[in-house]
């Protein structure tokens, strides 16, 4: 009877074997193959996160449009009776739904800064864009961009990357307002997208954190006092921080968000002489420009 000793050829054999095993097992992993080292327990492959569809209207979408739809107000029927207070300057807010705007006629009309809707998302931009944000610039007004949340869609960190890179940015040049978060009902559907009061305040703090990162600027939020408290348990983890632009369709701003002593810009119209939303921000011209200039 021959003996196997350490220099048979059976032993090489079975090491091919053992690799051969190993990389399958690896390749396994990669793969995802059910009953594998990488599967999920009880042999099922990994779950993707479930993301909502991209946005099929965008062009729909603005800071407001949601508001009276869901408040029940009926949106800008009538300018607000208090006359304006003499330490406020008089701005308005346009998206794509307002097309090519008359920057001259509302400088005229005595409108000195703009918001201007850059994206939505991470698959929109504002194709009106570029028109609105350098056409308020070129008659002198101080404007700034904003971006309609949708929070069911991808996360904070990418949607504010995207806005940052389609036209949210921000420079020192005493002109540009600082990028505004658009969080308001979803039109799309659930009314706080589906997300637990801790998801969506969690989501905000990733978008804010993302934009100070890239502009080195703390970006506005946009949101109304009953959309607050409904989605997010009426948060104050941004009142110290990030300035207020708050809509209410009357003759004062209203009750605010928890967290807020003041607001910094009141959206009190969606209907004037001029086109776009129309608002007013709270303080003297030097103080909207120290806003700018951060």
């Amino acid at each position: 009877m021959s003996v196997l000793r350490s220099g048979s050829p059976h032993r090489p054999a079975r090491a091919l074997v053992t690799v051969a095993g190993a990389l399958l097992a690896v390749l396994s992993l990669l793969l995802g193959l059910p009953g594998t080292a990488g599967a999920a327990p009880g042999g099922r492959a990994p779950q993707p996160i479930h993301r909502a569809p991209e946005p099929t209207h965008p062009g729909q979408d603005w800071a407001g449009s949601q508001i009276a739809r869901h408040e029940g107000t009926a949106a800008g029927t009538a300018a607000p009776q208090a006359s304006a207070p003499d330490a406020s300057v008089e701005g308005v807010d346009v998206s794509s739904h307002n097309g090519s705007v008359a920057w001259s006629t509302l400088w005229n009309s005595g409108v000195r800064f703009a918001y201007v809707k850059a994206t939505e998302s991470t698959s929109y931009t504002n194709p009106s864009f570029a028109q609105q944000y350098n056409g308020s610039y070129g008659v002198g007004m101080i404007r700034g961009a904003y971006h309609f949340a949708t929070p069911d869609t991808s996360s904070g960190a990418a949607q504010a990357t995207y806005f940052v890179t389609h036209g949210g940015g921000w420079s020192k040049d005493g002109k540009t307002l600082p990028g505004a978060l658009d969080m308001e009902y979803n039109p799309y559907g659930s009314t706080c997208y589906g997300l637990s009061a801790t998801g969506l305040i969690n989501w905000m703090k990733d978008w804010f954190a993302t934009y100070k990162a890239r502009t080195g600027r703390d970006a506005v939020l946009y949101t109304s006092t009953s959309w607050w408290k409904q989605c997010t348990g009426n948060s104050t983890a941004f009142g110290a921080v990030n300035p207020l632009w708050v809509p209410r369709y009357g003759s004062s701003v209203g009750e605010l968000p928890a967290g807020w002593g003041f607001h910094t810009v009141w959206q009190y119209t969606s209907t004037g002489p001029t086109v776009g939303d129309h608002n007013r921000f709270n303080g003297a011209y030097d103080r909207l420009r120290a806003l700018a200039n951060g």
